[in-house]
Formats: structure tokens, C-alpha cells, sequence
């Protein structure tokens, strides 16, 4: 009998709960920093190309965000909650990468507007857009 979720959902709930245990054992930022470099270091290809390239816009263009995993995923955080992630393909099985943002995120226009964006290919073009909005995000 299915319990409803996928094998790559079990996976990232095991993987988030490990966290959350790391976390209550005193886990410090430096600790976190390090784990997401390691699972940065553990990608490859076009993958890795692409979280490289997120932590580096990040840590210029939003110094004050703590990077750390969130669900075994890339994630920065602002006063303790996740505010921008990055969902990797081989995560769930996708076509594409999911730069996401959290409801901390300042990126509100209207009524409505996309909290997540697909990412097909890193270009020139790309950096710019991610950059832009992790300004926009962090903005007071």
C-alpha cells in the first residue's frame, strides 16, 4: 500500500529531519554553510554549474542571508526561516531547476505574483534575473 508520497519525497522528509536534528544539537551557521557546500561539491555537470552559481549571486548580492540545506535542498535563511531555494532536477525527477522563494520573500507586486521559477539553462541572462530577484527578496 502507497503512503501517498514518492520515493524522492520520503528521501528529502529523512533528509530534512536529519537537519532538524542537527540543528537542536547546536548545529552553528558555520556548520550549515559547510553542509551546503558539501552537497554542492557533491553535484556534477550542469547541476553544479548551476548551485555554484546561485550560492555566488547570493553571497554578493545578499550578504546578510545564512546559507544551509532545507530538505536536502540549497536554502538561505533570514532570521531562521528559509527564504530562497534552489530544487535541483535530480531532486524529484524534474526537467528543469526551481529557484524558489518563501512568503518572507519580498517579492510581492499586486495581488498576484510567482514565488518559484524555472531555470532550463544558466546564461548570462539567467545570473542577471536571479540576482535581480534575490535583491528584490531581501529588500526592506
Amino acid at each position: 500500500m502507497s503512503d501517498g508520497f514518492t520515493k524522492a519525497e520520503r528521501e528529502a522528509m529523512k533528509e530534512r529531519a536529519a537537519e532538524l536534528r542537527a540543528e537542536k544539537g547546536g548545529k552553528k551557521k558555520a556548520d550549515n554553510l559547510q553542509a551546503l557546500l558539501d552537497k554542492i561539491e557533491g553535484l556534477s555537470g550542469d547541476e553544479k554549474k548551476l548551485a555554484v552559481a546561485l550560492h555566488q549571486v547570493v553571497t554578493r548580492e545578499a550578504p546578510g542571508l545564512d546559507p544551509r540545506t532545507w530538505y536536502g535542498m540549497q536554502a538561505y535563511e533570514k532570521d531562521g526561516a528559509v527564504l530562497v531555494f534552489l530544487q535541483l532536477p535530480s531532486k524529484f525527477g524534474t526537467r528543469y531547476a526551481t529557484l524558489g522563494f518563501n512568503d518572507g520573500a519580498q517579492l510581492d507586486d499586486g495581488d498576484m505574483w510567482p514565488t518559484s521559477y524555472a531555470i532550463a539553462e544558466l546564461t548570462d541572462g539567467v545570473r542577471a534575473q536571479v540576482a535581480t530577484l534575490v535583491r528584490r527578496a531581501v529588500a526592506d
